[in-house]
C-alpha cells in the first residue's frame, strides 16, 4: 500500500435521521415550543423586576442627570457608583467658568488659582452645585491650559 495515498472513509450517517426525515420534525414538538415561550416570558418578568428595584444607601440620595438644587443637602450623592472609572477625587467650592474653553466649572481649593480643578461632565448636571462645597470623582483629561481638567462622574455635597 502506498503511504502517500489517503484512504477515504465513507461518511457515517445516523440511520434514524437519514432514513426517516419526519424524526427531525419530532425534535420540535409542541412541548418544546411551550417551554421556550415560557422561558422568554419568565425572562421578561425577571428583567422587569430587577430593573424596577430602587437602590441606595441610608442618608444619601443617588441619582443621575439633572438635580433640583432646592433639594440638595449635605450628604447628597449624585452620579455613578463606578469608582474604577472615576478614580480621581478632588474637593472644593464649585464656581462657574472654565479656562480658555477647557471645563465649564472649576473647584476653588486652598492654595490659590494654581490649585483649581477645572471640570466638565456629560453625566452629572454640575450647575445645581454652584456655590456649594463638594467632593467630585472623575477621570483626569489632557488639557492645554488647565492645570487639572477632570470629567466628573460623581458628586457628593460636603456642606
Amino acid at each position: 500500500m502506498d503511504k502517500n495515498k489517503s484512504v477515504q472513509q465513507p461518511l457515517v450517517q445516523n440511520p434514524k435521521i437519514s432514513q426517516n426525515p419526519e424524526n427531525v420534525n419530532a425534535i420540535f414538538t409542541r412541548k418544546l415550543f411551550i417551554i421556550l415561550i415560557a422561558a422568554v416570558v419568565m425572562g421578561g418578568i425577571t428583567g422587569y423586576a430587577v430593573s424596577s428595584k430602587k437602590g441606595g444607601s441610608i442618608g444619601s440620595t443617588l441619582t443621575t442627570g439633572a438635580v433640583d438644587s432646592s433639594k440638595i443637602s449635605k450628604g447628597t450623592i449624585v452620579g455613578s457608583n463606578d469608582t474604577k472609572t472615576f478614580k480621581d477625587t478632588a474637593s472644593g467650592t464649585l464656581k462657574n467658568g472654565g479656562i480658555n474653553g477647557e471645563g465649564q466649572f472649576h473647584l476653588v481649593r486652598p492654595g490659590g488659582d494654581s490649585q483649581s480643578v477645572y471640570l466638565t461632565s456629560s453625566s452629572v448636571d454640575l450647575s445645581a452645585f454652584v456655590g456649594k462645597k463638594i467632593k467630585v470623582w472623575g477621570e483626569t483629561q489632557k488639557a492645554q491650559y488647565a492645570g487639572w481638567l477632570m470629567d466628573v462622574g460623581r458628586v457628593e455635597v460636603a456642606e
